[in-house]
């Protein structure tokens, strides 16, 4: 399948599936949209001493490493990806520059350089292990915070909005856990109560009127 980068409207880069029309990131803002949909709607909202996220499609890294930046407690990041995106694509994010990050390039790369299937630590205060796994394989229980839900869109794989997945999502969370989400389908959002989800309507990013957030009641 074709891939290439774009830049979308803040200025930060993407990859593009021409094929698919769908991109990795919103091309309102890939930035924009993590910090409004991940950041703000999840990891501000987790109380707990050390936040546990898992993250459901980690792509480009982009919501790991801005969630690097932006948290003030320690993390233990889980990162699941299928497809890895590959080095060469990596170095053609230009999300240093954008996030005038420059001090924190070497973390960046760190981030993407460290073995898969192996937790490493970036710093004393986060923590990463990146597993390549088909999200129906994730059997994790009670072990997250928080999860980032970064699939591709339902128009494009709709066999990872499923109740099917989302059960997987409401046993890997503690309680009180958040599951956050680009995603406003009424069929998510459905599926997302049939397990046992409490849901709630968000505003969404630049370019979506809503955004999802369930909470493990």
């Amino acid at each position: 399948m074709k891939r290439e980068i774009i830049i979308t409207s803040d200025g930060s880069s993407t990859i593009n599936l021409p094929d698919w029309n769908e991109q990795y990131h919103s091309k309102n803002g890939s930035i924009n949209e993590t910090y409004h949909v991940f950041i703000n709607s999840g990891l501000k909202l987790v109380e707990a001493d050390t936040v546990s996220i898992l993250e459901i499609g980690f792509g480009t890294g982009l919501n790991c490493f801005i969630t690097y930046l932006e948290s003030d407690k320690p993390v233990d990041y889980v990162g699941v990806e299928a497809y890895p995106v590959s080095a060469e694509e990596v170095e053609k994010m230009n999300f240093i520059s954008v996030l005038k990050a420059e001090k924190e390039s070497e973390a960046f790369n760190k981030i993407h350089s460290v073995s898969w299937e192996e937790k490493h630590q970036v710093t004393d205060n986060f923590s990463i292990l990146k597993r390549k796994q088909f999200f129906e394989d994730i059997d994790d229980v009670e072990a997250f915070n928080l999860i980032y839900f970064d699939a591709f869109g339902a128009r494009v794989q709709p066999e990872l909005w499923t109740e099917a997945i989302f059960t997987k999502m409401y046993n890997a969370l503690k309680p009180n856990g958040i599951l956050v989400t680009y995603s406003a389908k009424g069929s998510v959002r459905r599926a997302m109560i049939a397990v046992g989800f409490a849901v709630e309507r968000l505003p969404g990013p630049p370019g979506k009127r809503e955004m999802l957030r369930a909470i493990k009641k």
